[in-house]
């Protein structure tokens, strides 16, 4: 069973304005514990991100600090060149990284980690087919896919990867799960089936790792030329 977004995201969003002022952004993260909050219009269609590191540009390049000879690393005015205008900003509006990066609901889990390790960010607004916010994914949501019961892997392993998904004979193999850990043992008839078989388990979500202890009757992997 492939995890969703729609699986571990926190669908209890909370949301603001382009208009609601910096204090109350501030205050709004605070008491909500996030380090990031989606903007919206009227109609929850999301148009940007506002997070902890947009505020934080405020003091970044206070003018005050200039006078004393500091200035924003390099790598900070390369990687945030809108820095300083975002210092200026005094609404979600001017402060917000826009256009939001987003996923839907029926993305895979696996789609928004690496939609966010692309973007180097720690949430995705998850939004409908008519880009109305729907609920936020985190990466601390999507921790939970590796909290599924060593029980329920092992059933997925069994069920849908061995039984469904292989169409060949698999009655040799054992499937044993520790920790989040598939130990595959016994045999299958060739060693390009077992590749798959170890292959395909290491995709099941929640699986830590994959120890490959199986045997084959044929190793289909060489070819003499004749």
């Amino acid at each position: 069973m492939r995890m969703t977004v729609a699986d571990v995201m926190t669908t209890k969003v909370v949301s603001v304005t382009a208009g609601t002022p910096f204090k109350d952004i501030a205050q709004t993260l605070i008491e909500h514990g996030i380090s990031a909050v989606p903007v919206i219009d009227d109609d929850r269609h999301v148009v940007g991100m506002v997070s902890e590191a947009d505020l934080l540009r405020k003091e970044e390049f206070r003018e005050e600090f200039y006078r004393e000879g500091y200035r924003p690393p390099l790598r900070a005015r390369l990687r945030h060149p809108k820095g300083r205008q975002k210092a200026d900003g005094d609404t979600a509006g001017e402060l917000m990284t826009s256009p939001a990066i987003t996923i839907t609901g029926a993305s895979s889990a696996v789609s928004a980690a690496r939609l966010m390790d692309a973007h180097d960010i720690k949430r995705l607004a998850v939004v409908d087919h008519n880009g109305r916010l729907t609920g936020i994914v985190s990466r601390r949501d999507l921790v939970k896919v590796f909290l599924r019961p060593d029980e329920e892997i092992a059933a997925e392993v069994r069920d849908e990867v061995l039984d469904q998904a292989l169409w060949v004979d698999t009655k040799g193999v054992n499937v044993e799960v520790g920790q989040g850990v598939v130990t595959l043992t016994g045999w299958m008839d060739r060693r390009t089936e077992a590749a798959i078989a170890v292959r395909m388990t290491g995709r099941v979500n929640g699986v830590v790792g994959v120890i490959d202890k199986l045997t084959w009757k044929q190793d289909d992997t060489t070819w003499e030329a004749k």
